[in-house]
C-alpha cells in the first residue's frame, strides 16, 4: 500500500510534466532538420560503435 501511494503520484506529476513539455512543444518554433540531423548523428555514433567495437 505505501508503494502505490508513493508510486501514484510520481505517475501523476511525470504525466503532468509530459502533457506541458508536449503542450510547449506545439507552441515552439523548432528547426526539426537541425533536430532530426543531431539524433541521426547520435544514431550513427551508437551503431558505429556496434558495428565496429570501437568508441
Amino acid at each position: 500500500m505505501i508503494r502505490f501511494v508513493i508510486i501514484l503520484p510520481l505517475i501523476v506529476v511525470t504525466w503532468l510534466l509530459l502533457v506541458k513539455a508536449i503542450s510547449d512543444l506545439k507552441k515552439a518554433n523548432i528547426d526539426w532538420t537541425g533536430v532530426a540531423t543531431i539524433i541521426g548523428f547520435i544514431a550513427l555514433a551508437f551503431w558505429l560503435r556496434h558495428v565496429t567495437g570501437m568508441g
